[in-house]
């Protein structure tokens, strides 16, 4: 205990250390650890880089495998086997950062959330097979849901002043410009010429500084600019693309692509080249 009060930073390098094999997708039971106690409950396993991706049995593994290929593309953008920013990902597994998939959004709220409480897990993310990679022109719910377990449990931790969801931050004072102005709760009405109109009254400011930072880094990346995508978000978003964000919200985008926080610059495709490449 000493040790961790003492040399908390070395300890994280330490644990990106051990965690830093590029991942081979493959599907196992859960292995003795921190998340042995979820054997019982779910049955598919893949680790990327130490991040666990965790599915109920009735999950399609091919929907599982790809959620894990996403998570690498983000983690290693690069793809040349080692994740990109070694902090964010230390902080990841120091909080035992995770992805849950269940088949359906019905079988995810049918899930008995207690076993993750009951074994002091508290920092996954939610995500459904129907949403991830649906094909036939709907958009893939997977680079939101990643992202958002990257960026809050790794970003907003790693760098608190900066990327935490809360008040103060600079990703706050971002959030603040691009709602017209600093909310606690949802509006009932946007002031004229916001670009960020999220009216989901159930998110709270802390998520709305996640869903913020999701629509930025994903516009930015493309993911967004898609005539249906354009219309399916204009309610809630409006700079759906690169120079949209870089036009309107330069303090954002100034953020997001400052090169010494090692965000994505590249859209995931659903394909780690990673072993490709070394084999050429």
């Amino acid at each position: 205990m000493t040790i961790q009060r003492r040399f908390p930073a070395i300890l994280l390098l330490l644990g990106y250390a051990l965690y830093s094999a590029p991942p081979t997708f493959e599907i196992s039971k859960i292995p003795d650890g921190n998340f042995a106690p979820l054997g019982k409950e779910l049955s598919h396993y893949i680790d990327v880089f130490g991040i666990p991706v965790l599915a109920t049995k009735s999950t399609p593994s091919d929907k599982v495998k790809y959620a894990a290929i996403v998570l690498a593309e983000y983690l290693d953008n690069d793809e040349n086997g080692q994740p990109d920013n070694s902090l964010v990902l230390a902080t990841m597994v120091k909080r035992k950062a995770f992805l849950f998939m269940t088949e359906d959004e019905r079988s995810l709220d049918r899930f008995d959330y207690e076993v993750f409480v009951e074994h002091d897990l508290h920092h996954g993310q939610g995500q459904f097979a129907t949403e991830t990679n649906p094909g036939n022109g709907e958009f893939d719910a997977t680079l939101e849901e990643v992202l958002h377990l990257i960026t809050h449990e790794g970003y907003a931790h790693a760098y608190p002043k900066v990327f935490g969801d809360r008040p103060g931050t600079v990703l706050a004072a971002c959030l603040d410009r691009a709602r017209g102005g600093h909310f606690k709760q949802v509006p009932r009405r946007y002031p004229k010429g916001a670009w960020f109109t999220y009216d989901d009254r159930s998110c709270d400011y802390g998520c709305q500084c996640a869903e913020y930072l999701y629509w930025a880094i994903t516009s930015v990346l493309g993911a967004q600019n898609d005539p249906r995508r354009i219309r399916d978000i204009r309610h809630e978003w409006k700079l759906y693309d690169k120079e949209l964000v870089k036009k309107y919200d330069p303090h954002v985008f100034a953020l997001i692509t400052d090169p010494k926080y090692k965000l994505p610059t590249r859209l995931p495709d659903g394909k780690y080249r990673w072993k490709q490449s070394k084999s050429k």
